[in-house]
């Protein structure tokens, strides 16, 4: 790659909005119900909103060498159940990807976690990213997630029956720090850069030069990239003042990357 035009002003890194914050749910105690008392309702999700069950899947997550407790906490706050079909919640907290829809997928817990730690790098232990881009809405989990590491994320999806089913899942979330975009990825979304952190879900022969070009000097992208023996890998590209440094990571597996809208 040609060594890049310095972006005309940073992307500020900082800490993740205070309003995405995850806090306690604090429950008044009371008198005993009587014996006589009606049972309380199942809950919902077939019990999947248990803290209990997201935190074993977060237990899972470390015990296979994710170590940042940012990307932890996120993970753990993030109910992946309400991201999946109906038909599909019972494997929700599964290390598995699922079929969302339009022949894509659900990424697995442990890659949506692994590639935002990357994202994250050095800057996760500073307290967060500033602005990032994600290439690949799908259903909005990962945005969701991101959006809980990041002070703002800008999420673009090309296929405009799973942007609004991410903006269905994620409009009850609340997450003001996060915005959908239907557009093609492939460009990228010029008007929210330059970025700290690209982060893409589908990956083609190349990276494409938009992506580059609207990341910030400092910034970092991590994207599945197809070699030339058709295996994908995962890439991840740091920007610098003087160029593009490139490390090439585990073999992975993503949906194609595609140009256009449908």
């Amino acid at each position: 790659m040609n060594q890049p035009k310095r972006p005309s002003f940073p992307a500020r890194l900082g800490p993740p909005s205070a309003q995405n914050a995850v806090r306690p749910v604090v429950r008044p105690a009371g008198n005993a119900a009587p014996r006589s008392a009606a049972p309380m309702p199942a809950p919902r999700g077939v019990g999947l909103d248990s803290a209990a069950v997201r935190s074993r899947m977060v237990q899972r997550l470390a015990a296979s060498g994710i170590s940042s407790a940012a990307v932890l906490q996120a993970m753990g706050s993030v109910e992946r159940h309400l991201f999946v079909d109906t038909a599909l919640v019972n494997q929700a907290y599964e290390d598995t990807s699922l079929p969302i829809g339009l022949a894509q997928t659900i990424s697995k817990p442990s890659v949506v976690a692994r590639m935002i730690e990357l994202l994250l790098g050095a800057e996760g232990a500073r307290g967060g990213l500033g602005r990032v881009l994600e290439i690949g809405t799908g259903c909005g989990y990962q945005a969701a997630v991101l959006g809980r590491v990041a002070r703002e994320v800008y999420s673009i999806e090309r296929l405009r029956g799973l942007h609004e089913k991410a903006r269905n899942n994620l409009r009850p979330l609340r997450l003001t720090n996060v915005h959908l975009i239907f557009g093609d990825g492939m460009v990228g979304y010029a008007q929210g850069a330059p970025y700290a952190g690209i982060i893409a879900a589908a990956g083609g022969d190349a990276v494409p030069a938009a992506w580059c070009d609207q990341l910030a000097v400092g910034g970092r992208l991590v994207a599945p990239m197809v070699q030339s023996n058709g295996q994908q890998i995962l890439l991840v590209i740091d920007k610098t003042p003087y160029g593009f440094n490139e490390t090439v990571l585990e073999a992975v597996n993503f949906v194609p990357l595609k140009s256009g809208i449908a």
